[in-house]
């Protein structure tokens, strides 16, 4: 019998002080539809592309804030736009437009101080 295992991320849950702000922010700078409440809302859908699963030593610095325990990145077409269109809505992006064997990234944190990676692939 072959051995199973699982296909892909299904969700990320975590904890917020203001949930329903924070949905909604994610939703207008970043363009991710909030868990549906309703029927016939749909649920915010990924393209298929690489994700990396990563455990990091506990003392990393690479997060940013040694308080927060994860970091989500999130795979973007064109990093560039998406960065000009976050500062013009006054939100303080870190990019580096250099191209790495990896791609390009830019770091930002949510409302919350929570980091997001932004990944534009190779």
């Amino acid at each position: 019998m072959a051995n199973k295992h699982v296909t892909g991320i299904g969700g990320l849950f975590f904890r917020a002080k203001d949930a329903p702000a924070l949905a909604q922010w994610y939703k207008e700078h970043l363009g991710i539809d909030p868990v549906p409440t309703g029927e016939g809302q749909e649920p915010w859908t990924q393209e298929a592309g690489t994700t990396v699963f990563s455990p990091f030593p506990e003392d990393t610095k690479y997060f940013g804030n040694a308080e927060k325990q994860w970091m989500i990145n999130f795979r973007v077409r064109d990093l560039g736009t998406l960065v000009d269109q976050l500062r013009a809505s006054k939100i303080e992006v870190t990019f580096d437009p250099e191209m790495t064997p990896y791609g390009r990234f830019a770091r930002l944190n949510d409302p919350e101080g929570n980091p997001i990676e932004l990944w534009e692939p190779k």
